[in-house]
């Protein structure tokens, strides 16, 4: 979770989305974090007894969007025009942008144009109080978990270009341990309730493997 982060930089990329104190997320938030606490992140991972399970999907992609934005946050200045002018996953992975809405046809641009786009887009949804109600009793749409799905598809490839491009500067900041760890969670996550399908974690497949198989 994103207090794993607090001992570096509070330098984010885009501006910190926080799930209001008080309310029935928040007390969500809390629990996922005192479940991650006692290491355990496949345990930490469940749906809690009685809870919501769009709910408990919404609190934890807004929890993954903090935590990359922070994560990206400390590697922005490798992350330039120049050295990155394609936004990629290693030599065979390359993301073109489109949201479908401002941007219908896929375009290729920097990685720092590409996550400056995506971030901004899952921004944007989040602050959706229709896609991400904050308030007690108002529903989630139909269409919630297919949304959602889609963001998480979008936040792994930033995992995804960290790793393959940025993470000897990763290692340089001594931020490999975080890294892992939130990715690690963020894998629990997504396979625990299937959101992700297997071929858009193809470029991180090798890593998924080796970070989940001690923990079957």
């Amino acid at each position: 979770m994103s207090f794993l982060f607090l001992n570096r930089s509070s330098k984010t990329f885009k501006p910190k989305k926080n799930i209001p104190e008080g309310s029935h997320q928040y007390e969500l938030l809390k629990h996922a974090e005192a479940t991650l606490g006692s290491g355990n992140l496949r345990m930490a991972v469940m749906l809690p007894e009685g809870e919501d399970l769009n709910e408990w999907v919404a609190v934890n992609t807004v929890d993954f969007f903090n935590q990359i934005n922070m994560l990206y946050g400390t590697i922005t200045d490798f992350c330039t025009e120049e050295s990155c002018p394609v936004m990629s996953a290693g030599p065979k992975y390359e993301y073109h942008w489109a949201d479908g809405t401002n941007i219908k046809k896929p375009v290729k641009c920097s990685a720092p144009k590409y996550i400056d786009y995506l971030m901004t887009w899952v921004q944007d949804q989040l602050d959706d109080e229709t896609l991400f109600p904050s308030k007690i009793g108002v529903p989630f749409k139909r269409n919630f978990i297919t949304v959602a799905k889609t963001i998480l598809k979008r936040l792994f490839r930033v995992y995804a270009h960290i790793y393959h491009q940025h993470f000897d500067s990763v290692m340089q900041l001594q931020e490999e341990a975080h890294l892992n760890t939130s990715f690690k969670h963020f894998i629990f996550f997504v396979q625990e309730f299937n959101l992700i399908d297997r071929k858009e974690l193809a470029p991180l497949q090798e890593l998924i493997e080796k970070l989940t198989t001690k923990d079957r």
